[in-house]
């Protein structure tokens, strides 16, 4: 009977039918994708993606795992159209959040990949929004490795439509956060299939889901470090960052690759007056990405001098006031980093928010993770009279003072520094 019944498009629209009437006629097309008919499966896939456009809420009210095993084996049906409606079925089930671990457990995986790989435009690109939102877990983006969806999301970022291109995208940048398939992603071709996105992506948000993956697959492995500078990454992301999308996980990238690179290529890049442009008008996490760049490509006297030159030391100086932490934190490191050489050392005293914000760094509070680096940074500023003055009239001392009896490294030196300033200028005074 149910293969023989037709269901209503309006099954679950009408305002007027009671809630249990439309819970009956859903589950009813739910179950005509189990012991229906090929035409009835037809006729109640196209019903059911209209109800979930509609109202969603019903249909998945009223769910059930036997419901999602059904439309899984209906991916692999020797029909096409059949294929293809039921993948943007399930596309609607992925997008709710609701059901990701029936799917995946289901066996969604394999029939989403080959669709990927094979299915029709519009079978594709609604498999890899499917896998797109499957994959922000963990577990299913290393089940997608496993199961060869690597390749075919790679291939799609090299010649899919936007909507599919960026999703693909998406996807691989998820799948990218699990440190375990770096090898895999890389023996597929990932690095210079992102770097192309990044400098010829259709759609802008194709651009800014490579820029996160590259920032994924560098933050600790060398090799792929090496892959993105050979194959020119450094560059497009200096480009990137000229244009309107969020600089965050391009700065992220770059200031994981900055400390492989010679001083001449960060240089003839143009690296520094991007950060510059980054610390003065980018989004605080791109600002801190920034200043831990800084950070990390201080290891010389001539590269602290061309940072200092290039303007930055100001900027670091506001990021101070940041309300967060970490940029605080990442801001009085770079400070710290940069006052060694005298020439910087100057640009910081002549800052007048530089003692003044550094003192507030000093706050022993557990949260406040800049302390250590904000002794560091007052110690090298206190050979200057004024600065000393400064840092006195501010509360240094006070808060020195419980810094020592926690051993934050410098902390007893710089109080008995101020100290003996202190009692000097009251032996002066009589």
């Amino acid at each position: 009977m149910l293969g023989e019944a037709t269901v209503p498009l309006a099954v679950a629209g009408s305002s007027t039918e009671p809630e249990a009437g439309i819970h009956s006629n859903t589950r009813e097309l739910l179950a005509r994708l189990q012991i229906g008919h090929l035409e009835a499966k037809h006729r109640a896939l196209d019903t059911l993606v209209e109800v979930m456009k509609e109202d969603e809420k019903t249909v998945l009210a009223v769910l059930g795992r036997s419901n999602v095993a059904a439309l899984v084996q209906l991916l692999t049906a020797t029909s096409p159209c059949i294929r293809e409606k039921t993948v943007a079925a399930i596309c609607s089930l992925a997008e709710s959040g609701s059901c990701e671990n029936w799917l995946v457990s289901e066996g969604v995986l394999p029939p989403l990949i080959r669709l990927v790989e094979s299915g029709s435009t519009v079978g594709r690109e609604k498999a890899t929004i499917s896998l797109q939102r499957l994959s922000m877990s963990a577990e299913t983006a290393r089940a997608i490795v496993g199961h060869g969806g690597a390749r075919p999301l790679i291939e799609i970022c090299r010649t899919g439509d936007s909507v599919s291109q960026a999703a693909a995208a998406c996807t691989l940048k998820n799948i990218s956060a699990v440190p375990e398939v770096w090898q895999d992603l890389a023996e597929e071709g990932i690095v210079k299939v992102m770097i192309n996105l990044i400098d010829c992506g259709i759609l802008l948000g194709s651009k800014e889901y490579a820029a996160e993956c590259l920032q994924n697959l560098t933050a600790s492995n060398d090799n792929l470090k090496r892959a993105v500078i050979s194959e020119g990454g450094i560059r497009s992301l200096l480009v990137y960052l000229d244009g309107p999308l969020p600089q965050e996980s391009a700065v992220g990238a770059l200031r994981n690759l900055v400390s492989s690179v010679s001083l001449e290529m960060l240089v003839s890049c143009g690296f520094l007056p991007r950060l510059v442009h980054v610390l003065r008008s980018g989004s605080l996490g791109a600002q801190q990405a920034a200043a831990s760049a800084i950070c990390r490509v201080c290891t010389s006297a001539d590269v602290k001098k061309l940072v200092g030159e290039a303007g930055c030391i100001p900027l670091l100086v506001k990021l101070l006031e940041a309300k967060s932490n970490s940029a605080r934190e990442v801001s009085a490191q770079a400070i710290s980093s940069l006052v060694s050489l005298s020439q910087n050392r100057r640009k910081v005293i002549r800052d007048d928010g530089s003692v003044p914000n550094l003192v507030q760094l000093l706050d022993p509070s557990p949260l406040n993770t800049a302390k250590k680096y904000a002794v560091a940074s007052l110690a090298s500023l206190a050979s200057c009279r004024k600065c000393k003055r400064l840092m006195i009239s501010y509360g240094a001392i006070g808060y020195l003072k419980k810094l020592t009896e926690m051993d934050i490294p410098g902390a007893k030196k710089l109080l008995e520094r101020l100290e003996s300033g202190k009692l000097r200028s009251l032996f002066g005074k009589k």
